[in-house]
């Protein structure tokens, strides 16, 4: 997805980890909650043997806080949407309606 020039910005949260107000942004714009953005097959998460379900919100919050690899990436999100992990296709709609509009018609003519 490089060379599209579409600005963003980049935010390490494991050098940086996300605020409790991030987080609880995040989860609002999930369709499973806590099933969409914690990585399951994590070594944080195997080490911990933790029962995500049985968290509150708070607790859940505070656990990525303190173990922000918990967190599946990448985690990308504007006003509307959000895409958590890779998926080439999924992440092109973040690129600009009209970009996409000649990308495609530029696919059909070829």
């Amino acid at each position: 997805m490089q060379g599209h020039k579409v600005p963003y910005v980049e935010h390490n949260i494991l050098t940086q980890p996300l605020t409790p107000d991030d987080l609880r942004k995040i989860l609002t714009k999930t369709e499973n909650g806590t099933e969409d953005i914690i990585s399951t097959r994590s070594k944080v998460f195997q080490k911990l043997a933790i029962d995500v379900d049985s968290l509150t919100i708070n607790e859940l919050i505070e656990l990525v806080s303190e173990y922000p690899n918990l967190l599946r990436r990448p985690i990308i999100t504007d006003e509307k949407r959000l895409q958590i992990g890779f998926n080439e296709d999924e992440i092109r709609s973040f690129l600009p309606r009209d970009y996409r509009r000649a990308e495609m018609s530029s696919s059909i003519e070829n």
